[in-house]
């Protein structure tokens, strides 16, 4: 057996390498060798006509064994001649065997002497780019599970009001709209940060995170809470004015456990991180009920109720406040009733007690107080400055006012 020369074994070894990586990058990549040699055939196609102007059908085909590639091009036999690059008569193509016919593709091997380097070269690149290819279909894959989970991000750059955090593996960017008002940003700072969205875009991958979205805060009480984080505490609403204030419905699904503790924990330790991670945002945690009536009452705490009258055909509430208490309910620029109004889905009324005395005749007011009895549900709040409004009758006197209304309407009616 003769002895390889030295070119010979250093293409031998090459070669080894060569499927050797492809073994290695189909294990721990996950990309089919034969679909990288399919690759790189495409690509001496492209390489093949390039090099030589040529328009016509091409066929590369790699070796399997030797890594060699061969160039075939595809000629079609026709009765008369149109384009002697891709056409071959019918008498040649019968010398060439006597079965061939009309309408037959005849391959013929055109491989270049020097295409051994080409090869090698596009095969190099185009490995390189099934590897970014892959990799950036991981980091896809991997951040694409992320979305709307809460993320660590530190701060890379800002740019034109854009701020690009780094995620990990790749970036994020936190635009404008989706930053809370104020709050400043600097390179290195360490942000919690909602995934809103993640796609491919024309320059790779492209994650959209927020600091402003309400569900920002839900994550930030998984976090803190293990009772959230476990369902035995579940959050039913949120409603928020990013940077200033925001409120969020509780309810537990155990009886023994307090929602609210659950979520305020010792000395208000647990809400205590949310607001500081938040820079100071005050958050309002309330007790949801099925009770429309309560669920609002507490909903627009911080302010003492008297009573709530729930209209839940229309979703309209009419709200008694103490007269001390109506802009506390009311809130900064109407920001308490706001949210109130948000987090329930009600339309909120709010009205303080001396407020609805004025509408009644003050001796009616005071037949309807011996009249009626005492309104035999629990009065929301501390009433003791309030003893002198009767809830029901002015749930009587609303009833009236209706009827009244819907007469006069009637007479009208008949009128025209």
């Amino acid at each position: 057996m003769a002895r390889k020369t030295k070119e010979e074994k250093v293409r031998e070894d090459n070669l080894n390498a060569f499927f050797e990586a492809l073994e290695l990058m189909e294990k721990e990549k996950g990309i089919s060798s034969d679909m990288l040699i399919e690759s790189i055939e495409l690509a001496m196609v492209s390489a093949y006509k390039k090099a030589k102007g040529f328009d016509g059908e091409i066929i590369a085909r790699m070796d399997r064994e030797t890594g060699d590639v061969h160039i075939y091009i595809v000629k079609t036999v026709v009765e008369r001649l149109h384009n002697l690059e891709t056409e071959l008569s019918l008498e040649e193509a019968q010398e060439i065997d006597p079965r061939y016919q009309i309408g037959d593709r005849i391959q013929f091997e055109d491989t270049p002497k020097d295409f051994g380097r080409i090869g090698a070269q596009t095969a190099r690149q185009v490995i390189t780019q099934r590897l970014r290819e892959a990799e950036k279909g991981a980091i896809y894959d991997e951040y694409a599970d992320k979305q709307n989970e809460l993320l660590t991000a530190f701060v890379h750059r800002v740019e034109n009001d854009y701020v690009f955090v780094e995620l990990g593996r790749t970036e994020g960017v936190l635009p404008p709209k989706e930053q809370i008002p104020g709050e400043v940003y600097k390179v290195g700072d360490r942000i919690k940060v909602y995934v809103v969205d993640v796609r491919r875009g024309l320059k790779g991958l492209q994650i959209t995170v927020s600091r402003s979205h309400p569900q920002l805060i839900k994550r930030l009480f998984e976090l803190e809470s293990p009772e959230i984080q476990s369902g035995v505490v579940r959050i039913v609403s949120i409603a928020r004015e990013p940077g200033s204030r925001a409120k969020i419905a509780v309810v537990s699904e155990d009886p023994a456990v307090d929602p609210l503790g659950a979520c305020v924990g010792a000395k208000g330790a647990r809400v205590s991180q949310i607001v500081s991670e938040l820079n100071d945002e005050k958050i309002d945690v309330i007790k949801w009920s099925p009770d429309p009536a309560e669920y609002i009452a507490n909903a627009l705490s911080p302010a003492k109720v008297i009573m709530v009258n729930a209209n839940e055909k229309e979703k309209v509430a009419r709200v008694v406040v103490p007269d001390n208490q109506l802009s506390l309910a009311i809130g900064k620029e109407g920001q308490n009733a706001r949210l109130t109004a948000r987090l329930t889905g009600w339309k909120i009324d709010i009205k303080c007690q001396s407020q609805l005395e004025e509408q009644f005749d003050a001796q009616a007011f005071e037949a309807q107080m011996e009249e009626y009895e005492q309104f035999d549900a629990q009065p929301f709040g501390n009433q003791a400055a309030d003893e002198e409004f009767d809830p029901m009758a002015f749930e009587a006197q609303l009833a009236r006012e209706e009827q009244e209304l819907a007469a006069g309407l009637d007479i009208q009616s008949d009128l025209k």
